[in-house]
């Protein structure tokens, strides 16, 4: 494993996520929901802003390396993951949503998998849908998570509408993804 600047910041959006979960399991003598919130929207912000820091360092100071490559995406659905889990256990987000965004990412990151072993991995290359479903669910879930309205501003609904529109967005790129593979899918299916 090489260790450098963008491996450290996304071993340590891994090590949030323990962070970002316990704030809800705190004694309630110690922390407020309110408070709860904004600790958690402020880790998951910070965890989300690590992510693109990571891939943009990696690329401007020449330090790509595969194991990054590996963990980063890693790091990336662990947290969203965790966060979708604390929100419907809150009653902030309907089990049906987490499971299809959680559903997706397993589905295409086995498929990325498969497709990469038969040497076909830019068949499933990073499209656009993807980058714009990554920015909506970054988007929505401090939302959720904050939850209290600020004053005429009211995130829980935001939040709703924006994780809506990335469940859609998780279809739609799952389908994407599935239909560019297809072809390998049937050749060595």
């Amino acid at each position: 494993m090489h260790f450098n600047l963008p491996n450290a910041l996304t071993w340590m959006r891994i090590v949030m996520i323990p962070l970002f979960v316990g704030v809800y399991y705190f004694p309630s003598t110690w922390l407020a929901l309110p408070q709860e919130n904004l600790i958690a929207t402020v880790i998951f912000t910070v965890a989300a802003i690590t992510d693109v820091l990571d891939g943009y360092l990696a690329r401007k100071l020449n330090q790509v390396s595969a194991f990054g490559a590996f963990l980063d995406p890693v790091a990336d659905k662990l947290m969203v993951a965790a966060a979708l889990i604390v929100l419907v256990d809150l009653s902030r987000l309907d089990a049906i949503i987490a499971v299809i965004i959680i559903g997706r990412e397993i589905t295409i990151s086995a498929l990325r998998e498969w497709m990469a072993q038969l040497g076909a991995a830019k068949g499933v290359a990073v499209s656009f849908i993807g980058k714009i479903k990554t920015v909506s669910q970054m988007v929505a879930i401090p939302m959720l998570l904050y939850h209290d309205a600020i004053g005429a501003f009211r995130p829980q609904q935001w939040g709703t509408w924006m994780i809506l529109l990335a469940a859609a967005l998780t279809l739609w790129s799952m389908f994407y993804y599935l239909k560019m593979a297809m072809p390998t899918v049937l050749k060595h299916g």
